[in-house]
């Protein structure tokens, strides 16, 4: 293959200071940013880090711990910042992109073009950075799928890398990564070896006791030691989150908000525009390789790869194939067959002769619109989104009360110190105190109490920053 490597590492390293520069210029936005960076900043703040939480005291039995620790050993290397609670995610998908860049390496691919696909997939390069469950499954995943390949072909330690992907998908998602690695590996293997050669060929060359054994011993004592702690865990994450919410198209069983309710099949569509660009090239470039296949040179060169292209498929559509008859999906449910996406395009340009300037320019589209969405976010989104722009303008050294909806980005930028109401609480015998809502929720309060108030701000969010005191 024909590609200019100081254009490549251009377009790589840009997309990756880009993202990583940004990290720290916008920030956290309700709900689901908010609400994992203050579940790391709590677990900080009480020094529990076994049990997330939700609030103090309350546990958040909705997901493992991992993006949690990883979220809170980023506050207490770089304190409370919205850098230090993305940093470390942003991490792991560099740590994603160097285990696909060796595995291309391995597989006589270029690794600097599947490297260059996967940092500029538009689900990839805005998880990479995110404070979100998704980039640790994603690794974990990787781990595993790499792992699962290379002792398929004779090298058994990598099988133990494989169960070691599998335990960090354990403590990210749950036992979702299990089900969509044997989804990918499985009819992989049927195709491989037919049925019963399948079962022989994973007795055989994987360590399927010793590497279970090793998977178990860094994942369960956490799920024995989280369910000892907050009885009740184990029966709400198990069934609830992994066989409900699957099922049940709006499960009101979630604790933590509603249950996100699509139409079948709705996760196709989230892959297409989540992994674009290259979710849009690839159905060309598999009809530019078919209408090419009278080119026998061409075709010996491909043909080489079947084995691993058949792979990488498999990979890519796993989470598609598990959540295509699920109602409770999100578009980032994507990103763990992402990676496979990058592996597929490197192949299929493999045998390409000159540098593709569309490539380069398509690549080079998602740093560009990260700095759009920059702009976009500090100079409209985040205020409307967050709540950091009206913490910054209170004095949080007085009682400071949310009066109807206190958002996770409240709890965060205010350090836990700005409470929800209660409607018990003595306002009365406060000398001042500060009240933060929307007008119509906050106008009743005072109009009823005779307080003496002053609109101090009022965000994009329609929430405002009162200073109050009470009647004279």
């Amino acid at each position: 293959m024909s590609f200019n490597r100081v254009h490549l590492w251009a377009i790589l390293g840009a997309a990756l200071v880009v993202r990583l520069i940004s990290l720290g210029a916008y920030p956290l936005m309700d709900t689901t940013e908010a609400r994992y960076g203050e579940m790391a900043r709590l677990m900080i703040d009480t020094g529990n880090w076994l049990t997330p939480q939700f609030d103090y005291g309350v546990p958040f039995w909705g997901k493992p711990p991992l993006f949690t620790w990883m979220s809170a050993v980023g506050i207490e290397v770089f304190g409370v910042n919205e850098f230090a609670v993305r940093f470390p995610h942003w991490l792991a998908g560099v740590f994603v992109m160097v285990l696909i860049a060796y595995y291309a390496k391995r597989l006589n691919l270029n690794a600097l073009v599947a490297s260059v696909v996967l940092a500029s997939c538009g689900v990839f390069s805005i998880a990479a950075g995110a404070v979100m469950t998704d980039m640790a499954l994603t690794l974990g995943m990787t781990l595993a799928m790499v792992g699962f390949y290379f002792c398929w072909q004779g090298q058994r330690g990598w099988g133990y890398l494989g169960f070691i992907g599998l335990a960090i998908g354990l403590l990210a998602k749950g036992p979702l990564v299990i089900v969509l690695v044997g989804l990918a590996v499985v009819p992989w293997l049927i195709m491989q070896h037919g049925l019963k050669g399948a079962l022989m060929t994973l007795w055989r060359r994987f360590p399927l006791v010793t590497g279970t054994l090793l998977m178990l011993i860094i994942a369960l004592p956490w799920y024995v030691l989280a369910e000892r702690a907050t009885p009740g865990f184990i029966d709400y994450f198990i069934v609830g989150e992994h066989f409900k919410r699957f099922v049940v198209s709006g499960w009101e069983g979630d604790l933590y908000g509603s249950a996100h309710d699509e139409p079948r099949g709705m996760i196709w569509l989230f892959w297409l525009y989540s992994a674009a660009p290259w979710s849009l090239v690839l159905p060309i470039l598999v009809g530019w390789k078919i209408k090419n296949r009278r080119n026998n040179e061409n075709q010996t060169a491909f043909n080489q790869y079947r084995r691993v292209l058949s792979f990488a498929t498999c990979w890519m559509l796993s989470p598609l194939v598990l959540f295509t008859f699920s109602g409770n999906i999100l578009p980032a449910y994507v990103l763990p067959g992402v990676p496979a996406l990058a592996i597929i395009i490197a192949i299929l340009l493999q045998d390409v002769e000159h540098d593709p300037k569309w490539f380069k320019g398509l690549a080079g589209l998602t740093p560009l619109l990260l700095i759009i969405a920059l702009g976009v976010i500090h100079y409209g989104v985040g205020n409307k989104r967050s709540d950091k722009v009206i913490l910054t303008r209170a004095d949080l050294s007085i009682e400071t009360y949310y009066v109807g909806k206190r958002p996770f980005s409240g709890q965060f930028y205010s350090a836990g110190k700005a409470m929800k109401w209660d409607g018990e609480t003595d306002l009365m015998a406060m000398k001042q105190f500060q009240l933060i809502g929307k007008q119509r929720d906050i106008k009743p309060l005072v109009e009823d109490l005779k307080l003496n108030c002053v609109i101090e701000y009022t965000a994009k969010s329609k929430r405002s920053l009162y200073r109050c005191r009470p009647p004279v």
